[in-house]
C-alpha cells in the first residue's frame, strides 16, 4: 500500500493509540489468589477460569501471525474459547438497562446546539462490573420460556467477555439517535403535521434497517481483510481485553485506573451542573466582554455565543467535545485536531470579521442566523411558501421577495459541498492504489469458494472465526426488504412527503458511497458528515414537478440516503469488534438488530417530549439565554427544503447570492490534487496530513449559535494528544480511554439528573444572579 497515503499516517499514530491500554498476556493461574495480608485464599469475582497465552507471538514467520498488522497483534487475542456463553439472561437485561437512557439522551442531544454522545465507552466500563454482579448474585435457576418447551439459565455461569461486548454492541445500536426525528419534528413544529406515532416509529426503524441491511456491500472487502483495522473498534477491543485480563488478573494498575474513572465521572457530574443549570457563565468565557461590556465591536470579536469566539474560553464539557466536528479531542490524532482547528480559525477568526465589517458576500444582514431572511434582514416567512396542497406559493414568494441567507451560512454550504466532493477525490489521490488492491485479493479469493468468506483469508483471526456459522446472505435480503416494503407502502400513502421514486433513488445513492466512505473510516476514524448534498439532489430531483414540494422532503430523502451510510458504517464497525473478539457473527448481527429495535420507540418518545416542552425554544419565538435549545439542526433543515424544495436549485443557483455555491465541486475535487502535487514534490513536508476533506468539514460548521469550546478543544488537544501523547506516553497509555469515557459519561449522566431533577414533572427554572445573567450569559450586552 502507497506509504503516501495521508491515512496511513493516521494509522500509525491511531493504530498505537489504540494498542496503549493493554497488558502484557499473562500465565493460567487459579481462580483462587493470595490475600497480601495473611495469606489466606480469597475468592475472586466470578470470570472465565483461564487465561490464554498468546505464544505464537514469538513466531512472527508463522503464515496465520504474519498478516496481522502489529499493532493488532498486540491488542488482540489469537485464541479463543467457543464455549463461552453470549445471548444469556444477563445480556437481555444489561441491554435493556443501558440501552433505554442511551436512547432518549442521544435523540434530545440531536436538538442542542452542542452536545457530548451517550459514552459506548461508559456502557463498555459499567456494563462489566453489573456483569459480574450479576454473575454473583443471580440464581442459576432454569426458567421455562411460556407456550415452548425452551428453557434458559438466570445464570449460565460465569461472566462472560462475549456477553460482555454483545452488550455494548447492542448500546451502540440502540442507544443512538435517529435521522428521521428532524424531519418528524420539523413537521410538527412549522406545518402542525404529525405524523402518526406508528408510522412515525415503522419509518425510524426501517432507515436504521436498510443501513444496516446496507453493510453487506462492503463486509466483503472491508471486513475480514486485516489490512483495515477500523480504529475505533481497535480501541474499543484494547478496552475489552484490558478489562477481560483485569478481571481474571486485577492488579493495582487496573484498581487505580478504575478508581480515577470512576472520581473523573463524579467530578464530571457534579461539575456540569454549573455551565449546564447554575452557573451558564461557565459555558462561554469572553474576556474581551468583560473588559468592554458596551462595546458591540469587542462584544462580537470575543462571544462565543453569537460572536467570533476570539481568545474564548469554554468549561462546558459540551462546547470542548462537541461531536459535531467529528474529532474527538481524546480519540483523534493531533494533526486531524490541527486541521479541524485550522478551519475554524479560518472561518470565524477570519472570514467572520471580513463579511461584518469588510463587505464580504456583498449582504450585510443575517450573518449569525442560519435562517432564511428577506433583503432587509427579517425572518423569511417560508411557511408562507407551501401551499396546502403541497404546492409552491408564487404569489406569497413575489409579495416577499428573493430569499436570502447569511454569508456565514452560505459559507458553510460552500464548504459542505467541497467536503463532500473533496471525499471522493482525496481517495482517488491517495488511496486508489488500496481499494483496487483490496479488490484484487477479494476477486482472487472468490476463485476458491469454501465453505465461508472466513475460508477465504488464511490470518488467524479468521481461522478462529471459522468455529462459527456466517451470517447468511439472506438474513440482510429479509431485513432490507421488511424495511423496503415499510417505506414504500409509507411513501405510496403520501405519509412521508416524497414520490415513491425519490425513494429507490436514495437507496441508490446510499448504498454508493458505503465502500469509499467506509474505507476513509477503516484507516482514518473520520466519518464524514453528508451534509446537504443529499437535500440538493433531492431538490434536483422535484424542482419541476407539480406535487410533493413540501420541504420537509427533502429531510426525509436525507434521512434515508444519510442513515444508509451512517448505520451501514456503525454495523461494520461493532462487526470488526465482534470479529476481534471472536464472538458468533450470527450473535454480533441479533444485537445489533435488537438494539435498534428496543431503541427507537424510545429516541420518539424523547422527540416528542423534546418538541412538547421546548417548542418556543425551536421554533425562534423565545430565545434560549444559554443557546442551547436553538433548534439549529432544524432550522438548518426547514432552510434547505425551502431553497432545494420550494425554489429549486435552478431558480436558486442564478439569484446573485448563489452563484458561487456550484464552484464548491471543483474546490473540492481539485484542492486534494494540489496537496498531492505538493505531497510528491516535498514528500517530508506533511501535506499528506493536510486532509482537505476534514478542513472543508470543519469550515462547513453553522458557527453562528456557538463558536466557544474549539479554541479549549484546541488547547486540551495539544496537552493529551501532542504533549501527553510524545513526552508522557506511557501516562497517557494507561489514563487516556479511561478519562474519554469518564468525561462523556459524566456528562451525559448530568444531562440525565438534571432531567429527571428539573425537566421531567415540572420545568424549574435556576434564578437569575450574576453568573446566569439575564440580559447575558457572557456579559456582552452589546452584542446585535
Amino acid at each position: 500500500m502507497p506509504s503516501s497515503d495521508a491515512s496511513a499516517a493516521a494509522e500509525s499514530e491511531a493504530k498505537t493509540s489504540a494498542s496503549a491500554t493493554v497488558e502484557p498476556p499473562v500465565k493460567r493461574r487459579s481462580i483462587l489468589s493470595q490475600d497480601n495480608d495473611g495469606g489466606h485464599p480469597k475468592e475472586k469475582l466470578p470470570v472465565e477460569e483461564s487465561v490464554e497465552v498468546d505464544v505464537d507471538l514469538e513466531n512472527e514467520d508463522d503464515p496465520e501471525i504474519s498478516q496481522i498488522p502489529l499493532e493488532v497483534r498486540r491488542v488482540v487475542s489469537l485464541h479463543d474459547d467457543t464455549t463461552l456463553p453470549t445471548l444469556t439472561f444477563r445480556y437481555f437485561l444489561l441491554s435493556v438497562i443501558f440501552v433505554i437512557p442511551g436512547a432518549f439522551l442521544s435523540a434530545m442531544n440531536s436538538f442542542r446546539t452542542t452536545y457530548a454522545p451517550y459514552s459506548v465507552f461508559f456502557v463498555q466500563i459499567a456494563s462489566n462490573y453489573f456483569g459480574l454482579w450479576l454473575a454473583r448474585v443471580l440464581p442459576s435457576r432454569q426458567v421455562r420460556i411460556p407456550f415452548t418447551n425452551q428453557t434458559f439459565s438466570l445464570n449460565p455461569g460465569p461472566w462472560s467477555v462475549k456477553e460482555h461486548v454483545l452488550i455494548t454492541v447492542t448500546a451502540a445500536s440502540g442507544a443512538t439517535g435517529n435521522l428521521a426525528t428532524g424531519p418528524i419534528a420539523l413537521g410538527d413544529l412549522y406545518f402542525n403535521t404529525r405524523i402518526h406515532p406508528a408510522a412515525a416509529i415503522f419509518f425510524m426503524w426501517s432507515i436504521d434497517a436498510i443501513g444496516y441491511a446496507f453493510a453487506a456491500i462492503a463486509r466483503q472487502v472491508l471486513l475480514y481483510e486485516p489490512a483495515y483495522p477500523w480504529f475505533q473498534a481497535l480501541c474499543q477491543t484494547a478496552l475489552f481485553e484490558t478489562q477481560s485480563k483485569q478481571n481474571k488478573n486485577p492488579t493495582p494498575t487496573a484498581r487505580k485506573q478504575m478508581r480515577v474513572f470512576w472520581l473523573v465521572l463524579l467530578g464530571i457530574t457534579l461539575w456540569q451542573f454549573l455551565p449546564e443549570y447554575v452557573f451558564p457563565m461557565t459555558s462561554s468565557l469572553a474576556f474581551l466582554c468583560w473588559v468592554a461590556p458596551h462595546n458591540p465591536v469587542a462584544n462580537f470579536i470575543g462571544s462565543g455565543l453569537g460572536g467570533m469566539g476570539f481568545l474564548n474560553l469554554s468549561f462546558d464539557w459540551a462546547n470542548i467535545s462537541n461531536y459535531l466536528a467529528g474529532v474527538p479531542l481524546f480519540l483523534s490524532p493531533w494533526w486531524s485536531q490541527v486541521v479541524l482547528f485550522a478551519s475554524f480559525v479560518m472561518s470565524c477568526w477570519i472570514l467572520l470579521p471580513a463579511a461584518k465589517w469588510g463587505g464580504l458576500g456583498g449582504y450585510s444582514h443575517c450573518l449569525m442566523t442560519n435562517r432564511a431572511c428577506t433583503a432587509d434582514g427579517d425572518t423569511y416567512p417560508v411557511t408562507d411558501l407551501v401551499t396546502p396542497q403541497n404546492m409552491f406559493n408564487q404569489t406569497a414568494y413575489e409579495e416577499n421577495g428573493p430569499l436570502y441567507l447569511g454569508v456565514h451560512y452560505l459559507w458553510s454550504i460552500f464548504f459542505d459541498y467541497a467536503s463532500y466532493v473533496s471525499a471522493y477525490s482525496w481517495i482517488a489521490f491517495f488511496g486508489a492504489g488500496q481499494i483496487k488492491e483490496a479488490f484484487q485479493k477479494f476477486r482472487a479469493r472468490r476463485k476458491n469458494k469454501a465453505q465461508g468468506i472466513n475460508h477465504q483469508y488464511t490470518d488467524r483471526l479468521n481461522v478462529l472465526m471459522r468455529s462459527y456459522p456466517e451470517v447468511p446472505l439472506w438474513w440482510y435480503l429479509a431485513l432490507f426488504l421488511s424495511a423496503f416494503v415499510v417505506i414504500m407502502t409509507m411513501v405510496g400513502l403520501d405519509i412521508m412527503f416524497i414520490p415513491w421514486w425519490t425513494f429507490l433513488v436514495a437507496l441508490i445513492t446510499g448504498a454508493a458511497v458505503v465502500v469509499p466512505l467506509g474505507w476513509l473510516y477503516a484507516l482514518s476514524n473520520y466519518q464524514l458528515p453528508i451534509g446537504t448534498f443529499n437535500e440538493l439532489l433531492y431538490g434536483t430531483m422535484v424542482q419541476n414537478l407539480k406535487t410533493n414540494r413540501n420541504p420537509i422532503g427533502a429531510s426525509i430523502y436525507g434521512s434515508i440516503a444519510g442513515d444508509a451510510w451512517y448505520r451501514a458504517q456503525y454495523m461494520l464497525q461493532d462487526q470488526k469488534i465482534g470479529h476481534y473478539m471472536h464472538v458468533p457473527q450470527r450473535a454480533i448481527f441479533f444485537s445489533q438488530v435488537f438494539g435498534i429495535t428496543m431503541g427507537v420507540p424510545i429516541n420518539y418518545a424523547a422527540m416528542r417530549w423534546i418538541v412538547d416542552t421546548k417548542r418556543e425554544y425551536l421554533d425562534g419565538s423565545v430565545v434560549d439565554a444559554a443557546h442551547i435549545w436553538t433548534g439549529q439542526s432544524l432550522t438548518s433543515s426547514l432552510t434547505m427544503g425551502v431553497q432545494y424544495v420550494l425554489l429549486g436549485p435552478t431558480r436558486l443557483f442564478q439569484q446573485e447570492q448563489f452563484r458561487p455555491l456550484p464552484y464548491a465541486f471543483l474546490v473540492g475535487a481539485g484542492a486534494p490534487c494540489l496537496i498531492y502535487i505538493l505531497h510528491r514534490v516535498f514528500p517530508r513536508a506533511g501535506f499528506n496530513l493536510w486532509n482537505t476533506t476534514i478542513f472543508f468539514s470543519g469550515a462547513s460548521i453553522f458557527y453562528g449559535n456557538v463558536s466557544t469550546g474549539y479554541f479549549s478543544r484546541f488547547i486540551g488537544g495539544f496537552v493529551v494528544m501532542f504533549w501527553a501523547y510524545r513526552y508522557r506516553y506511557q501516562l497517557w497509555a494507561k489514563y487516556n480511554f479511561i478519562l474519554a469515557a469518564a468525561f462523556d459519561a459524566g456528562f451525559n449522566l448530568n444531562m440525565l439528573l438534571i432531567f429527571l431533577c428539573f425537566g421531567s414533572a415540572r420545568v424549574i427554572g435556576m434564578p437569575n444572579w450574576w453568573g446566569n445573567d439575564a440580559g447575558n450569559v457572557e456579559k456582552c450586552y452589546a452584542l446585535e
